[in-house]
This record gives C-alpha cells, sequence and structure tokens, in this order.
C-alpha cells in the first residue's frame, strides 16, 4: 500500500497546490494575529513541497519564535510523509457524499447501516504511518498525520484545555436526536487529571441561525440577522482563551493551507472582511478578538466546507 502509483504522481502534480489567485486580494494589517499565522503556513506549504518534490529550502520567516518554527518544521515533514504514503480505496466519495442525507446526525443507527450496505468497506485497515487515504479517483478522503504535533504545541493545548473545564462540562448532553458531537456516548472519562471531555463552538464571529442572508451583511442596524460572536467568547476570559489558543490555531491553518488551498484563502479574505465590517459597524468586542484570533477559521469556512465533497 505504500507504492506511489503512476496515477497518484500525475495527481500530485496536479497545480491546485499552486492555487493562490486569491492571495493577491489579501493584505493582512501588520498587527493582526492572522499576519504571523500566514507567514507560517506560507513556510509550511513550502516546506511541504521541498519534501514531496525538487523545490529548493526556504529560511523561515524572522517573525516565528524558534518552538513555533519547529513546529511548523514537524507538521510539513510529516505531511509529505503522509502525502507519498497514500492508501486507495474501492469507493467514490462523490456518490458517497450525494447518498448523506442532508443533516447527517451519525446517530440514526439505520440510516448508518444502509450506508455500510451500500458502501461495503473491502477490508479492515490500521493506519500506523501518516498517509492520505484517497477513493478511486484519487480524491483525498483523510489526512492521518500522526506525530504531526510538537510537545509544545500539545503543551499549548493542554493548558489551554484545562481552563475550559467548566465549559466542556456543558456542552455534553444525553438528549435523543442530538447531534452526535456533543452526544454523551461519544466521550468517555478523561485520564489526565484536571481533563473534561466536551465539544464547545469558539469563534470571534459566529452566525445566528435560522436566518439567510444572501451577500454581505447589511448596514441597517434594523435588520434581524447580523454574525456575532460566539456564546463562549462573550466571556471576561475570552481573551487569554485566544491567546493560549494561537500557536495550536496557527498550525491547524498551515494544515489547510496545504490540504485545501483554495478554502484557506478564502478563509483569510472572509476573516478580513469580517474585520472590515465589524469595525465599520462600531462592534468593538468583535474587531478585537477578530485581530488576536490566529485561525484562518470561522464558522462561515466550517459551514462552507461542510457542503463540499472534499470534507
Amino acid at each position: 500500500m505504500s507504492c506511489i502509483s503512476p496515477e497518484w504522481c500525475l495527481y500530485s502534480n496536479n497545480p491546485a497546490f499552486l492555487r493562490n489567485d486569491l492571495h493577491e486580494m489579501c493584505t493582512i494589517p501588520q498587527d493582526w494575529a492572522l499576519r504571523t499565522t500566514n507567514a507560517a503556513s506560507t513556510w509550511v506549504e513550502q516546506q511541504f513541497l521541498v519534501h514531496t518534490g525538487s523545490r529548493p529550502l526556504v529560511d523561515p520567516p524572522p517573525e516565528l519564535d524558534i518552538h513555533t518554527m519547529l513546529s511548523c518544521r514537524q507538521l510539513a515533514v510529516r505531511m509529505a510523509e503522509a502525502y507519498q504514503h497514500p492508501i486507495k480505496l474501492d469507493i467514490d466519495i462523490i456518490r458517497y457524499n450525494e447518498a448523506l442525507a442532508k443533516h447527517e446526525s451519525g446517530m440514526n443507527d439505520a440510516q448508518e447501516d444502509a450506508l455500510l450496505m451500500k458502501f461495503l468497506p473491502a477490508k479492515r485497515i490500521v493506519l500506523n504511518t501518516p498517509s492520505v487515504v484517497v477513493d478511486s479517483g484519487f480524491r483525498i478522503i483523510l489526512w492521518y498525520i500522526a506525530d504531526a504535533l510538537s510537545p509544545w504545541v500539545q503543551n499549548d493545548m493542554y493548558t489551554t484545555t484545562l481552563s475550559m473545564g467548566d465549559l466542556f462540562k456543558k456542552s455534553i448532553t444525553a438528549r435523543k436526536g442530538s447531534i452526535w458531537r456533543i452526544h454523551e456516548s461519544n466521550f468517555r472519562p478523561a485520564k489526565m487529571l484536571g481533563l473534561t471531555p466536551g465539544c464547545i463552538n469558539i469563534a470571534p464571529c459566529w452566525f445566528q441561525q435560522g436566518h439567510e442572508c444572501y451577500g454581505p451583511p447589511s448596514n441597517n442596524p434594523d435588520d434581524v440577522f447580523k454574525p456575532k460572536v460566539s456564546a463562549t467568547l462573550k466571556g471576561k476570559r475570552s481573551l487569554s482563551m485566544i491567546m493560549a489558543m494561537q500557536r495550536p490555531a496557527l498550525l491547524a491553518s498551515a494544515a489547510l493551507r496545504v490540504m485545501h488551498p483554495e478554502l484557506y484563502w478564502a478563509s483569510v479574505a472572509t476573516h478580513l472582511e469580517l474585520g472590515r465590517w465589524s469595525a465599520d459597524q462600531g462592534l468593538r468586542d468583535m474587531h478585537r478578538l477578530l485581530t488576536h484570533w490566529a485561525s484562518v477559521y470561522t464558522s462561515a469556512s466550517i459551514m462552507c466546507n461542510c457542503q463540499l465533497p472534499d470534507h
């Protein structure tokens, strides 16, 4: 399975990895955390291309501290290893995506059984090395990037998670019909002292559900629909949580730059437009959080990605 087929070699040379048409439209302010994220993401992409092709080595950006630089290098190496170890499945992910319900909960046993019957797994595969799982058309379904996070990033994540115990505890539900992400059946007690199982939404811009808005948000203050800061970030510790998450957020964004460059640049453009809009609207809390938000991910990019077969 580790042998790279000629078809995969052709696919790996696809210019999609280098299509960054939107980047010329994105000018990130000097004092935004996103600027450092973009510099790091660019370097991770360059290092990835070094290890998967014949690109020359590039020096790291001077604004990265030593731990962040080493973390970026480790991520790029592991992603390159994964990309050079494709595992092909006899499944068409486009057809599979079309067979899913519009709002798949993951908690409907009959639906899960029907999907398994229609798309029978060929065999059980154990992933023990960095790999990409691809479908019959060589579309990437899954990146398995073992050992992608450096000890410093893992420590950042552990420390930040400890401070969110109350939020995690409140997020779990046993309610029938709830989505699988927050259902108690998918969680188990933490083995590490102080950690609380849970799943929360954190975003400097969260969209009100149940409303439709086509085009940019209106400047009319009487309009019902408005992007808002997520409830999780409306507390007193919001800025400290964002600051503590900056390095893990940077790494996640850098991974997206390699995996899905078009979504990466669309997310950067959305982030910048939200910053401009929130400043024009006098939404100081949202604008302040956006300037410190190091991730390209917003609720908009997540919802967009959920509509794509690549997801």
